[in-house]
């Protein structure tokens, strides 16, 4: 069987005997069912929450946030990386700023954020932008230290314009860090969609789970929780698709293929 077919098996075996477990134990009395209910129940609630138009609207606004979020962190890093990664006197003033902001997590933010915008969207914005612009400038900041200066001069004593080395030998270059730098922000930016969502109250499928958790509705916590669990999946899926994509020209992906 080819590895994404055998990867994909082992998969689903993995997450039906995940699924098994939360089923057996709160049947069988091992887990308090106060605390886990059984996965037909949660599956149960789950189905219910598709039938109901708050949650379809709690759902458009996280996938709203999350992807301005990232548009915002990928549109700011590539244009911010390629000019700082193209030119050196900006590599050296900038890069200990950089190493600075960089490590300082997104959460840290959260009060600020909160007294200046409150629960409103532009509070998980801010948060979204923060966390995912750094994935985004590091990535490309590599793939642009990352063409071949040989390359580069070659072009250069051709005359080439300055958009000409950028289109045939710098963005080339830079395209994969660019991509896996798309692929890192889009799990980023959920992650931080749903934590501002969570704890300060934005509207979205974050802000329901902190409800039904707060109103001890458990199976509904469950239940929200596996929808966020299934968004992430298929945000990583269609981010895997879209590298593939891309990249079908790149030999690390041409090799995946094969």
């Amino acid at each position: 069987m080819p590895r994404p077919g055998r990867d994909a098996v082992l998969g689903l075996v993995g997450l039906l005997v995940v699924v098994a477990l939360v089923e057996i134990l709160p049947r069988s009395g091992i887990v308090n069912r106060n605390f886990l209910p059984p996965a037909g129940v949660i599956g149960d609630e789950l189905i219910g929450l598709l039938g109901r138009e708050s949650f379809w609207t709690a759902l458009g606004q996280t996938l709203r946030g999350w992807a301005l979020g990232l548009a915002v962190s990928m549109a700011a890093g590539i244009v911010v990386g390629m000019l700082i990664g193209s030119v050196r006197v900006l590599r050296e003033l900038t890069s200990s700023t950089i190493e600075f902001l960089r490590p300082i997590p997104s959460v840290a933010l959260i009060p600020l954020v909160v007294l200046i915008y409150g629960s409103r969207p532009q509070s998980a914005l801010v948060l979204v932008v923060y966390a995912a612009f750094w994935q985004v400038l590091v990535q490309v900041l590599y793939g642009v230290a990352d063409v071949d200066p040989v390359v580069r001069d070659t072009a250069r004593s051709y005359r080439f314009s300055r958009w000409a080395v950028f289109r045939t030998v710098v963005w080339p270059t830079a395209l994969p860090y660019v991509v896996t730098a798309f692929r890192l922000a889009a799990a980023v930016a959920l992650i931080l969609e749903i934590t501002a969502e969570l704890i300060i109250g934005v509207p979205g499928l974050g802000q329901r789970i902190g409800v039904a958790q707060s109103s001890g509705a458990v199976a509904t916590t469950y239940a929200l929780v596996v929808v966020v669990g299934l968004i992430g999946v298929l945000v990583n899926v269609l981010a895997r698709a879209a590298e593939r994509r891309v990249l079908r020209w790149h030999p690390s992906v041409r090799r995946e293929l094969t």
